[in-house]
């Protein structure tokens, strides 16, 4: 009674300040019985670090990534970004997850214009609560002659050599094979350079500065260009054996031989490594093994298998003999399906598009065939021999002869679209890359040229003939000499940093979302076809 009396007998300003009092001291019990009851739920249920996983984790521009979460806040919508694009959105279920596995979730695509080097996956509630990132690497792999079995001797994902840049073309590095490389394409692959040379050795550079990784000798010289899929290299020798050797350290994994020399390059498919031999046999290998699946003849010993590499599209083979006829076998049995004339054999492997098989021969002349059924379709003669092989791009066929001359032919028609004069003997094929077409010359050059109008853009003179196929990928080129030189083509080092180098790694919070996305469904499988890494 007494306080109470004292109170009410106050004065104004000492209620006020009591009444205050009061008022903090329940909202700190507040706060305490607050973070109490908060504590005893945090011993029970324990905030989770939000985690993602996808697959794959390393690929070309365009490959289609699936992505899954977990340890977010159950029933929120969350974002999916490639460095800033928001690309994605799904709503987490009841336990903050997404997506069971990285094989079973949100399929975003990578950007056709996602330069090499690694980028970032952001997945992001929307209230911007919680997040995990997690980097994707951007690298394209040229994994064997022509880059894929089909031979058409194009790299579709190049976007930093461009006909604006080529002209910036500058050596990188240059490795001495110490013997000619003449028909040895580069095959590059997780940042490693195969090439074979006239010195008996397929050798492994890295990539990046040109360092010496590993060699294997062969028993004689190594003219075929290298095959690398699922962690082996396989090469070619003209001691008459294929061999496998681990890409990573150059250990033999297995060697077959065959009855004789051997300048076609392999060709990779499907768990399977199909390769000519002058034996006048074509042989279909166990990738894994090295077991014969089967062998089919194309030739005799008037008649033998030439140089020329096999191809494979849509579950067949085509392999031409050194008297040019053209044989489509079936790709898993070697059964015989069609023949057709070629005008002659050579080194001019066959380049498969739409159906359609292009060939170039000894008499000069290009075909145009029917993958299906061997029928010609049309054929484009030139001034002399075709020693390289055709490359198909855009619905333009580009082929080289000894009549000095590079040809842009449509690929529908046969009719000549432009040729550009690049000196004699032209051994090595096109290449084509993101407008650009690039290829080595009798007269000591490699040339880049505009394969709209056959405009030179660059070139660059070695010391002796080019006779390799140029391989182009991740912003360099890489091609042999006869100089006994591997040369590395790249753009001076400011121009990489300052226009096609990754994003730095985004800010989660700073990430803007787009609210036009629809949650996305979940892709159980990958698509189909998918760009492959070897």
């Amino acid at each position: 009674m007494q306080s109470s009396s004292f109170f009410l007998g106050a004065s104004p300003t000492s209620r006020l300040l009591h009444s205050r009092t009061v008022r903090l001291a329940l909202l700190l019990l507040l706060v305490l019985t607050t973070s109490a009851l908060c504590s005893a739920q945090d011993a029970t249920t324990p905030q989770t670090t939000p985690v993602i996983v996808f697959t794959p984790n390393v690929g070309p521009p365009t490959t289609t990534i699936i992505v899954a979460g977990g340890g977010f806040d159950p029933s929120v919508p969350v974002d999916i970004y490639f460095d800033r694009t928001n690309l994605a959105t799904v709503v987490t279920n009841g336990g903050g997850g997404f997506g069971a596995s990285a094989f079973t979730g949100i399929a975003i695509q990578v950007p056709t214009s996602a330069v090499p080097g690694n980028h970032w996956i952001t997945v992001i509630e929307r209230q911007r609560v919680r997040f995990a990132q997690k980097q994707f690497l951007v690298r394209t792999d040229w994994p064997q002659f022509r880059f894929s079995p089909d031979h058409k001797g194009v790299n579709p994902y190049e976007n930093v050599l461009s006909p604006t840049t080529v002209a910036e073309l500058a050596v990188r590095w240059t490795y001495p094979t110490y013997a000619w490389i003449q028909y040895s394409s580069p095959a590059v692959v997780n940042d490693v350079v195969s090439v074979g040379s006239g010195d008996f050795h397929l050798y492994a550079i890295s990539a990046g500065i040109g360092a010496f990784l590993w060699s294997y000798r062969t028993g004689y010289v190594v003219q075929s260009s290298p095959a690398v899929a699922n962690g082996i290299a396989y090469i070619a020798s003209t001691d008459s054996n294929v061999y496998a050797l681990n890409a990573s350290t150059g250990a033999l994994v297995w060697k077959y031989t065959t009855g004789g020399w051997m300048y076609s390059s392999p060709a990779v498919a499907n768990g399977v490594v199909y390769v000519a031999s002058t034996d006048g046999y074509i042989y279909a290998l166990t990738a894994s093994t090295g077991a014969l699946n089967w062998k089919y003849q194309t030739g005799s010993s008037d008649s033998q298998s030439s140089g020329a590499s096999p191809a494979v599209a849509n579950g067949v083979v085509y392999v031409v003999s050194y008297n040019g006829t053209l044989y489509a076998l079936n790709a898993s049995t070697g059964a015989f399906l069609w023949e057709a004339p070629g005008g002659g054999g050579g080194f001019s492997s066959p380049a498969v598009a739409n159906g359609v098989l292009y060939i170039g021969s000894a008499s000069g002349n290009l075909y145009a065939i029917n993958g299906s059924t061997g029928a010609l379709l049309w054929h484009f003669t030139t001034g002399s021999d075709i020693i390289s092989s055709p490359a198909i791009a855009n619905g333009v066929v580009y082929t080289s002869s000894w009549d000095g001359n590079l040809y842009a032919i449509n690929a529908t028609t046969g009719a000549v679209l432009w040729q550009q004069a690049l000196g004699p003997f032209l051994n090595s094929s096109p290449t084509i890359a993101n407008g650009v077409v690039y290829i080595g010359s009798g007269d000591y050059s490699v040339y880049a040229l505009n394969a709209s109008s056959g405009t030179i853009l660059w070139c660059y003179q070695t010391r002796l003939f080019v006779d390799s196929s140029p391989s182009i990928v991740n912003g360099m080129m890489y091609v042999g000499s006869l100089d006994g030189t591997l040369y590395a083509f790249g753009l001076p080092s400011n121009q990489m940093a300052n226009n096609f180098s990754p994003p730095d790694r985004p800010e989660p919070t700073q990430l803007v979302p787009d609210y036009s996305l629809k949650p996305n469904a979940y892709l159980t499988t990958l698509p189909n076809p998918q760009p492959q890494l070897n």
